[in-house]
């Protein structure tokens, strides 16, 4: 009878110390999405958010011991109050001093794209953060190395513990914590989403501008995202200085030279320079651009070959039409700002 107690007892502990080892799942991150939005393309399936995770995201996205040097870190070139861009540097730059040949693309709704950069050289918003972190003009990063770097703090050891379960830190689960927090980067709560969703109307100016964006922009900028994600050539004079042939530098195929995406319109008035260069410093330029600028080559978008006429109440017009599209919210959302990185 007492060896029978005994191994009740035994099992009994046994089966309490299977049940306090068991993993604690990392409570999952509800990600809202605009209602009126088409659905994201990005499968969540694979990646799952949790609050450590998208925590873990952003921890990195604004540590600048990321690169090389620890001098360059994601938020340093895409600054929130620019729309995750870069305001007033027309090209990319980073460590030591490097310069780049783009501009810095703005980062919000990502989960709605397929491929990504100005010329689509990266297919999957996972692998995405690889280029920046390695590129020699950007944080000039080893992977290798910097995955070292991590493994010896402590705090990424627990950070990543807390997102995964374990504190083994790979390149696969450092990149799936970007995008954990990159998703979370969704503008859709400008005036213009307001206006769509009966809460607020727009001015007689700003009604005025969105005629006309419908008439001479949306082919293009398609709403709600204000991008159709295409490639095209908009007619901008090459560079030579630069040495930029867009999408034909992916593709090889002459049809896609001086190709570049399509850029989101939303938070336009806060994200300049413009164009893939950042020729063009104020939207007023952009206008006179389409008005009078157009250079037609044989890969020119047959929508822009004969330029866009502008007058100068259309140009105003416009303008007030794209400020609706700023979203206030999104630029000084505390859940996306730059954190203090411990010393």
């Amino acid at each position: 009878m007492k060896a029978r107690y005994f191994i009740a007892g035994f099992c009994l502990l046994v089966v309490l110390a299977q049940a306090a080892i068991v993993k604690k799942e990392p409570a999952p991150f509800v990600l809202v999405l605009p209602p009126h939005f088409p659905a994201p393309v990005y499968d969540f399936k694979h990646n799952p958010l949790t609050k450590p995770g998208v925590a873990l995201g952003r921890f990195m996205f604004y540590d600048y011991r990321l690169s090389k040097d620890s001098t360059v870190s994601c938020g340093f070139c895409h600054q929130q109050f620019a729309a995750f861009g870069h305001f007033d540097h027309a090209l990319a730059h980073g460590v030591a001093g490097a310069q780049g040949v783009r501009s810095v693309p703005t980062l919000f709704n990502m989960i709605w794209q397929r491929s990504f950069m100005w010329d689509g050289g990266v297919n999957h918003l996972d692998i995405q953060p690889l280029t920046p972190l390695t590129d020699h003009n950007e944080m000039a990063m080893d992977l290798g190395e910097l995955l070292v770097k991590m493994r010896k703090d402590t705090m990424y050891r627990r950070m990543y513990k807390e997102a995964f379960g374990t504190d083994s830190i790979t390149s696969e689960r450092m990149f799936k914590a970007f995008s954990q927090f990159i998703a979370t980067m969704i503008s859709a709560t400008s005036k213009y989403d307001s206006v769509m969703q009966h809460t607020a109307v727009f001015t007689p100016e700003e009604e005025a501008g969105y005629k006309i964006f419908q008439q001479k922009c949306s082919s293009c900028h398609k709403e709600p995202l204000f991008t159709d994600y295409s490639y095209r050539s908009n007619g901008l004079p090459y560079l030579e200085a630069l040495n930029d042939v867009g999408r034909m530098k992916i593709t090889g195929n002459v049809e896609d030279n001086l190709r570049f995406k399509v850029p989101s319109l939303r938070n336009i008035l806060k994200s300049a320079p413009y164009m893939h260069d950042g020729r063009f410093y104020d939207i007023f330029q952009v206008f006179d651009f389409y008005d009078h600028g157009v250079k037609v080559t044989a890969t020119t978008d047959p929508l822009v070959k004969n330029g866009i006429s502008l007058d100068e109440k259309e140009k105003r017009q416009l303008y007030f039409f794209l400020n609706t599209l700023t979203d206030e919210h999104f630029l000084k959302s505390e859940a996306l700002s730059e954190i203090l990185i411990p010393e």
